[in-house]
């Protein structure tokens, strides 16, 4: 993870977000494909991520993590002046992941993030970017991801949160207020509205909103130790996690979807995951192309 290059793009997202809308008509996507080269993840960091996701200290890499490794390539694409959203204040709300195998921590991964599609959604206007990781040319994890932009800084409230499955509850987690200022030192998002309630409000949020990305590693973490190796992920991310907070996570006795509610009984997280031995993934979607 490259601090300098992170903290580069969060000056330029900080300039340039003013002069862009997600409304705009005809408005495109770049053409570009960032890269990194090979390279095994920075020890340090990846130990600082596993500790405060929840994940083993020792095996292969959480399978959430290529994601954060190809994040300062998301945000240098995101805040390049041919990208058509404003990156400040821009909400994850899916993602899906593809592990063709497990990937080991001293395995060099090379990254490629792309911009994949852009949508018009009922809040504004939506982007699914996609991350690729390869070792030696093979294509071992993929993913897509829908980012949101919203016209309008004021967030309106759903009349009602989509409720998820009724799963039994397995665990409940207490987070604290600066959870986003910790997921954001070993992640590199430090998007404003993560990080305290003034900058959050300036985006309509009352108080500062724990990050998508943590929330579904932490879940995927509590079901690590189920038998089988993660293949797939599905998580779609209902409702803000506003913090300090307590949240319940529920999971089928399969282990193949989870939920997190918070204590009003608000769902805030959906998720189902696969742990298939068979080769491909056709579920994630066009994401894989060379």
């Amino acid at each position: 993870m490259n601090g300098s290059g992170l903290s580069t793009s969060l000056v330029r997202a900080a300039v340039t977000s003013p002069f862009k809308h997600a409304g705009r008509p005809g408005a495109t996507l770049p053409a570009a494909r960032l890269t990194l080269p090979a390279a095994p993840a920075a020890p340090g960091p990846l130990a600082a991520y596993r500790s405060l996701c929840g994940f083993p200290g020792q095996g292969p890499l959480p399978v959430t993590y290529p994601h954060v490794l190809g994040f300062p390539l998301a945000m240098r694409l995101m805040t390049g002046r041919g990208f058509p959203l404003p990156v400040v204040g821009l909400v994850h709300t899916w993602i899906e992941i593809g592990s063709h195998r497990p990937v080991q921590a001293a395995e060099p991964i090379e990254l490629k993030v792309y911009a994949g599609e852009l949508t018009p959604h009922r809040r504004g206007t939506e982007v699914t970017l996609v991350t690729e990781a390869r070792v030696g040319g093979e294509l071992v994890w993929e993913s897509r991801s829908g980012y949101l932009s919203r016209h309008t800084k004021k967030r309106r409230e759903e009349a009602s949160v989509r409720q998820g499955p009724k799963l039994p509850a397995v665990a409940e987690w207490r987070l604290p207020g600066d959870l986003g200022r910790r997921y954001g030192a070993v992640s590199g998002d430090r998007n404003p509205i993560h990080l305290h309630p003034l900058t959050a409000r300036l985006f309509g949020f009352p108080r500062a909103i724990a990050h998508g990305m943590w929330t579904v590693a932490r879940c995927l973490a509590e079901a690590t130790g189920q038998a089988g190796e993660l293949r797939t992920v599905r998580a779609d991310f209902r409702a803000p996690v506003l913090l300090p907070a307590t949240v319940t996570y529920a999971a089928d006795p399969a282990g193949a979807a989870f939920v997190l509610r918070g204590r009003d009984g608000r769902t805030h997280l959906v998720g189902s995951v696969t742990r298939h031995h068979g080769q491909g993934l056709p579920d994630i979607g066009p994401a894989g192309s060379p």
